[in-house]
């Protein structure tokens, strides 16, 4: 069975750990607790680890997070899924998403990148848009605060508990997606019963 590459986007280093652009590297995180690995150093400038993700037979996934930045992501995504020779079709990459309320999990294939660097980077460095993309919400900012700002601050002491159910369910979006295909992960992550 072809593997899968699920990359979760995010900057390195404790400074930037519980910011809200750092939300798709927690939920690779999450992932590699549920199937009880730990994510090691990839020569490519990743931390990664092979997986099988649940589903009929198991289905072999690679988890990783970028060890660059998050505006740099793209080179070290290419460098793995070369690595394992995985094809964009079979790349899912999770991200903080601004423009999806805060707790919603969303899905899609391809499309624009709406602003987020690290999806213009591995567009540009994939030659594709033709990826898939889990989108964690995070929401608008507050009044007149540049998105840019936004991005880098924590989540609240309030948002913590919510933000901590939200990555839980994108980590099953990921795994529907994988086993089931993109439509029935949509249709479960996006029916008014998924809202909050």
């Amino acid at each position: 069975m072809d593997s899968w590459l699920v990359v979760g986007l995010g900057n390195p280093g404790a400074r930037y750990a519980g910011n809200r652009h750092n939300v798709g590297a927690h939920v690779i995180d999450d992932l590699a607790a549920r199937a009880r690995v730990s994510l090691s150093a990839h020569k490519g400038g990743l931390r990664a680890a092979r997986v099988h993700l649940p589903g009929p037979g198991g289905t072999p996934a690679v988890l990783a997070i970028p060890t660059s930045y998050m505006n740099v992501s793209g080179p070290p995504v290419r460098e793995i899924a070369g690595f394992y020779k995985i094809p964009p079709e079979r790349i899912v990459v999770v991200h903080d998403e601004l423009d999806i309320d805060f707790g919603l999990v969303r899905l899609k294939k391809g499309g624009g990148e709406g602003g987020h660097n690290g999806l213009r980077s591995i567009t540009a460095s994939l030659g594709t848009k033709d990826y898939h993309r889990v989108r964690v919400g995070i929401g608008r900012p507050p009044g007149r605060m540049d998105p840019a700002d936004y991005v880098l601050r924590d989540f609240s002491a309030q948002e913590k508990p919510e933000i901590a159910v939200t990555v839980a369910e994108a980590g099953d979006a990921v795994e529907l997606l994988v086993s089931d295909g993109l439509l029935a992960a949509q249709q479960r992550f996006h029916s008014p019963a998924e809202g909050r």
